[in-house]
């Protein structure tokens, strides 16, 4: 399993239209991939899930990769964050 912490620098949070781009690109990997907000989780391809966490501007969250291709999925899904969120 491998994990990274990221703050939100989005002005508006973690909306529609980021949280969709990033379940389109979760599905590109066998690994399972969770993001974490306090006591909150939900699996980053379930698009509803993501916004039910509510991550604002400034919210720091945590993100699990776990499976075959992880270490790839890490490091591309690290970058999207940086570059959309």
């Amino acid at each position: 399993m491998n994990s990274f912490e990221y703050t939100i620098t989005d002005p508006v949070g973690m909306h529609a239209r980021p949280a969709g781009n990033l379940a389109k690109k979760v599905k590109e990997y066998q690994s399972k991939v969770v993001i974490v907000k306090g006591e909150k989780s939900a699996e980053a391809q379930k698009l509803m899930a993501v916004m039910g966490l509510g991550v604002k501007n400034g919210e720091k969250i945590t993100v699990t990769v776990e499976g075959d291709d992880e270490e790839k999925a890490v490091a591309e899904i690290e970058a999207f964050f940086k570059e959309n969120l």
